[in-house]
């Protein structure tokens, strides 16, 4: 949908071969008057990033390691291109952030891999899109400071809080009574709890509405990932726990909602299509037109329930993390991690979940980190704890 443009936005982004990184990549091609990619952050897939440098041309990319980078900058060199800087490791994450060339960075590596590059990109007062929750999670404090601190935007591309974003608009801050993160309720909605402990790794990976990535696909089963979603949500809208709703929406047709003073209540309902938040994010605060349409006939049925807590204790955990902040909200995504690939790989089973993050936070001392080295550092304690709690199960199970 090209169109005349008069400034040409040039755009990093840090996890280009992933889904967020295509889509966002579908956009620039989309729009190539608007929109152009500066750099990249391709990770370990070698191929997919040698093709990216093909059609884009990108004035540097990062992977993940020296040998990747070596590579990669083989098979560029054979193919003639040698005006493409190649980097690797946290370090060449952080060129491609910082770039000079770039006017807008999407932060979409998974997990906390990206959040030094992130918060690199906020102290050169980059504009932020926002799809990875973790990083907000374990260093939204940090990062929405540094980010009032340079006037830096931080823009959700995640669905449920680009939809609370595009609410929001429509009233002042002051205004907002709370907001209502929909949930779909994942593969178990209506699973009896006393079944939950027969739940298997092939049917907790089969997701009734999404096709995702593993780890989230098991945090939408546990409802953990809407829990990491009410922390970013006070971390990005600046509010308090109470005031962040959870709602438990099965059609995922109603993005999010944001409830007035008055008692309006305004929902954000589109295509599920994670093109539509990126073109958002990068046209913000202008809307750019586009052929991504919603079928209203999808509006026949629309149910709304309360979670259920005994059914989902992560969510319950989540809210308590939320309330404390700091090293528990850290403790929480890095438990869940540790404890979700334990339950892949068979070593848990799907109740030990919750189990393994609520002894790591009933462990978890309560302090806030000051700086992105100390965010790690708490990463890094929480995962050998989720570990320890891990080992001791096993060892226990095994008397």
């Amino acid at each position: 949908m090209a169109e005349d443009f008069p400034h040409l936005k040039h755009v990093a982004i840090l996890g280009s071969t992933g889904s967020i990184g295509r889509s966002t990549l579908s956009i620039i091609e989309s729009y190539p008057q608007r929109f152009a990619v500066a750099s990249l952050a391709a990770g370990r897939n070698v191929q997919a990033a040698y093709e990216q440098c093909l059609r884009w041309r990108p004035r540097l990319v990062s992977l993940a390691t020296e040998e990747l980078a070596a590579e990669l900058q083989r098979r560029l060199r054979a193919e003639g291109l040698t005006g493409i800087q190649v980097r690797w490791g946290t370090q060449g994450t952080v060129e491609a952030a910082t770039l000079p060339e770039a006017d807008f960075v999407v932060s979409a590596i998974v997990g906390v891999a990206g959040l030094e590059a992130t918060f690199a990109a906020v102290q050169a007062r980059k504009t932020i899109g926002l799809a990875n929750k973790e990083a907000m999670v374990a260093a939204g404090e940090i990062l929405t400071a540094a980010a009032r601190e340079k006037d830096v935007a931080l823009l959700p591309i995640d669905s449920e809080h680009n939809a609370i974003h595009q609410c929001m608009r429509a009233g002042r801050r002051s205004e907002v009574r709370q907001i209502w993160l929909t949930a779909s309720g994942g593969p178990f909605r209506t699973l009896p709890i006393e079944d939950f402990d027969k739940i298997t790794v092939e049917r907790a990976l089969r997701h009734p509405t999404w096709a995702m990535g593993r780890r989230i696909t098991i945090d939408s089963a546990t409802m953990l990932n809407k829990g990491l979603e009410i922390i970013e949500a006070c971390r990005l809208f600046d509010l308090p726990p109470s005031a962040v709703r959870v709602t438990v929406h099965p059609q995922s047709t109603v993005h999010s909602l944001v409830e007035y003073v008055d008692g309006s209540l305004l929902a954000q309902i589109s295509v599920t299509d994670m093109r539509l938040p990126i073109l958002y994010a990068l046209s913000y605060p202008e809307r750019a037109p586009s052929n991504l349409r919603f079928d209203m006939t999808q509006l026949s049925e629309l149910n709304f329930e309360q979670p259920d807590f005994a059914r989902f204790p992560c969510l319950r955990l989540a809210y308590q993390a939320a309330e404390k902040g700091g090293a528990h909200a850290i403790a929480l995504n890095a438990a869940d991690e540790v404890a979700v690939e334990a339950f892949l790989e068979h070593a848990i089973p799907f109740t030990g979940i919750a189990d393994t993050i609520e002894k790591v936070l009933e462990t978890t001392p309560e302090s806030h980190p000051a700086t992105i080295e100390e965010v790690l550092c708490l990463d890094s304690r929480a995962r050998e704890l989720a570990r320890w709690v891990l080992a001791k199960r096993g060892a226990s199970r095994r008397r």
